[in-house]
């Protein structure tokens, strides 16, 4: 069960609580849902309908999916559901699985491009996305349940019969990059982040070659059941179906040739979500969105963000390219909507603490590299030193030039901050342009003593040197 709070295009999850139920476990033998998972879903949906019960909710959506859709038992379980706890359990059929699935994965990253697949604990969803419409996708029975062998765990009989319930994703489904959705896939992302020693622990959009990839699944298939409960971080439940997702991952590469898998912790739940959400707010960029809302609950005015972006416009245009000429706008755009990020934290840890939101914020839509950028345009903007609080994700997943704009932009953040005192209107009678070589900053008419002080020449002068230019005030 998840709780989510909706603001505009923002999406924020409140509470999050899973319960790994095992439903299919035993359909492979019996065509019917395992008895004791049964009763385990059934204990954690009474829960669940009771806190639902005490929030309230403007809606709920109760789905099942492969495990009750293909148990014969699965209507019975359903009427079990809603006699127990008064909820509807809608039971999507395979394609409404794969489309629910692609679009979370697009609502966490409208850029997404290639193919979403959705592992469950019986099935496997793929899907083709990003050419302008939602293509129908299929349903493989590729989920660890409905690989398991009552012979016990063999890797070349369990790779055998991948290959084998692949071929009808063979060609069609051929793409660069896989968005991959799933708990078993999550921690094979965790691991890798784990063994390389990454410096962000954030599976969101977490991208690996598939080179690695390859790797760390046939690390962990060759694993010992013991081996693998021993690993941080990775239940008991988790590792008994840890190796089937590794084996899976492995044979989706091979088959479709990936160059490259994209985590995503947005799926089936998101594209429900994101099918409500109002039409006009839904194709708004979602790091615009969540960055306009955090931001707003701390800062001054809800003007502000806006001006900032628009007077900082020569600056923007000037700053060294980070992602490209049409990703570096709008990541400017966001950082100027967490410009007064700070303005009620402690001020003797308030550049720790808004580097540190806005590095690890639950705000999807941008890549690891937007995030530490982000990080460091605001480490600037409240007064940080080149060497952020943590360096070793800048040294890590930014260039030198990109580190630079980042710092860059900041500067000129915190210039039009302390210039205006945070008020559009006194923004609004200076102007910032670059003209050639030179950085030259203006009051209107009646405004000079008003707005260009020592502090507002502090700031403009560390500006000009940081973007290698003369200063003209």
């Amino acid at each position: 069960m998840v709780l989510y709070r909706l603001e505009g295009r923002a999406i924020w999850t409140v509470f999050n609580e899973k319960v790994l139920a095992g439903l299919g476990r035993d359909m492979p033998a019996t065509g019917r849902l395992s008895p004791v998972g049964v009763e385990l879903a059934l204990t954690a949906l009474r829960r669940f309908a009771a806190v639902l019960e005490g929030v309230r909710p403007a809606y709920v959506f109760v789905a099942a999916t492969a495990a009750v859709r293909e148990a014969e038992d699965g209507p019975d379980f359903c009427d079990r559901v809603a006699a127990l706890t008064g909820l509807r359990v809608r039971v999507l059929t395979g394609e409404e699985e794969a489309h629910y699935a692609a679009l979370g994965v697009l609502a966490g990253d409208p850029r997404a491009r290639g193919i979403a697949a959705d592992m469950g604990g019986s099935s496997l969803e793929l899907i083709r996305i990003g050419q302008g419409a939602i293509t129908p996708g299929i349903t493989l029975p590729l989920g660890p349940f409905s690989l398991a062998d009552p012979a016990g765990f063999d890797t070349e009989r369990v790779r055998a019969r991948i290959d084998e319930r692949l071929k009808p994703a063979l060609g069609r489904f051929s793409a660069d990059e896989l968005h991959a959705v799933g708990g078993g896939w999550r921690s094979l992302a965790q691991l890798h982040m784990q063994k390389t020693d990454y410096p962000l622990r954030i599976v969101h959009q977490y991208a690996m070659s598939a080179a690695d990839a390859r790797d760390v699944a046939r690390l962990v298939a060759q694993q010992s059941r013991a081996s693998l409960d021993r690993l941080p971080g990775v239940s008991r439940r988790r590792a008994e179906t840890l190796p089937y997702a590794a084996l899976v991952l492995e044979g989706l590469i091979d088959a479709l040739g990936l160059k490259t898998i994209i985590f995503s912790a947005w799926g089936l739940r998101e594209g429900l979500l994101y099918e409500i959400l109002d039409q006009a707010e839904a194709p708004t960029d979602p790091l615009i969105a969540g960055c306009a809302a955090l931001g707003a609950r701390q800062g001054i005015s809800p003007a502000l963000p806006a001006a900032l972006n628009a007077w900082l416009g020569d600056v923007i245009a000037a700053l060294p390219e980070a992602f490209g000429p049409e990703r570096d706008p709008i990541l400017a755009a966001a950082a100027c909507r967490l410009a007064d990020l700070g303005a009620r934290l402690h001020p003797d840890h308030r550049l720790e603490l808004v580097f540190d939101q806005v590095l690890r914020a639950p705000i999807p839509g941008q890549s690891h590299p937007e995030r530490v950028w982000l990080a460091c345009a605001l480490n600037a903007r409240y007064g940080g030193g080149a060497s952020t609080p943590n360096p070793e994700a800048a040294d890590r997943l930014l260039s030198p030039s990109a580190r630079a704009g980042a710092r860059a932009l900041g500067l000129a953040m915190r210039l039009g901050c302390d210039l205006s005192g945070r008020a559009p209107q006194l923004l609004a009678n200076a102007a910032l342009t670059i003209e050639g070589s030179t950085l030259r900053l203006t009051a209107s008419e009646g405004y000079a003593d008003v707005l260009l002080g020592e502090q507002t020449r502090r700031r403009a002068r560390a500006l000009a040197e940081a973007l290698g230019l003369t200063l003209d005030i």
